[in-house]
């Protein structure tokens, strides 16, 4: 039995550094102190780090793109906890149905989503407005969601709600002082992955941001289509590290998390 693990782990391996590769390939560049983007360098260097930190125009995207992010993960989070909290406890039929329609934004093509969403902003004139754009990136992230929350919630037993209602409390009181508390872990991973979501999200953007709301994305892509700086490899390396931090982040809270409550249950 060792050699098909050891053949199954060696090509698990090498398909996980083939996947990378472009990843470090970008990263190695980003250090580089020519005028144009070369592998390898011919010298290393922090000057476009240093550009892209001092550009204003680089800034007021980043900017942007953290608003929108977080404005964004709020309200996926939010809607997604109600929504799964009724699909897990809700005494109805047809929650297959009502799951698959949830799902839809991961189904359809991103670009329908977008030309959609952008004919339907133009005649409210709401293209450029940042609390839209997340609203528009809380619907992608919905879907992610509501599938960590449903799993995060069918691991509550339902007799801990039912003791305490028992005891006198009521549902509010149940809901806001036991289910979320238990439910945390969930919460949180929703909130790290509709941030990412929104975060990295280039189509809907594209059609309705803005000169004043101009995502990262966004000027990366236009920044591409006009001239290939190689700023953009010291900003891509940057939203890589941003992502993994993220995951780490999401990781080692779950991991306290899961401590906490082993030693709770000991």
């Amino acid at each position: 039995m060792r050699n098909p693990i050891r053949i199954v782990n060696f090509i698990s391996f090498l398909l996980c550094m083939i996947l990378i590769a472009p990843i470090l390939i970008v990263v190695i560049m980003s250090f580089g102190q020519s005028s144009y983007m070369t592998f390898p360098p011919q010298a290393f260097s922090l000057s476009w780090y240093g550009e892209f930190f001092s550009s204003s125009e680089w800034m007021s995207s980043l900017l942007s793109s953290f608003i929108i992010a977080i404005l964004a993960s709020l309200i996926a989070t939010t809607l997604g906890f109600l929504g799964a909290y009724s699909l897990v406890r809700g005494d109805y039929g047809n929650k297959k149905l009502l799951i698959s329609f949830c799902l839809l934004p991961l189904i359809i093509p991103t670009i329908i989503t977008a030309v959609a969403l952008y004919f339907a902003s133009v005649p409210l004139e709401l293209v450029g407005s940042k609390l839209w754009i997340a609203i528009c990136h809380a619907m992608l992230a919905i879907p992610v969601v509501l599938l960590i929350l449903i799993s995060s919630l069918q691991n509550i037993d339902i007799s801990i709600e039912r003791a305490a209602e028992v005891f006198g409390a009521s549902k509010r009181y149940t809901f806001m002082h036991i289910v979320i508390p238990l439910a945390v872990p969930g919460i949180l991973s929703s909130l790290f992955f509709s941030f990412l979501t929104s975060f990295d999200e280039l189509i809907v953007s594209l059609f309705l941001s803005g000169l004043e709301s101009e995502t990262m994305p966004v000027r990366i892509w236009n920044s591409l289509l006009m001239n290939m700086e190689p700023v953009i490899a010291a900003i891509s390396t940057f939203l890589i590290a941003v992502t993994v931090v993220l995951l780490l982040l999401e990781l080692l809270v779950r991991k306290s998390r899961a401590r906490r409550s082993g030693m709770a249950g000991q």
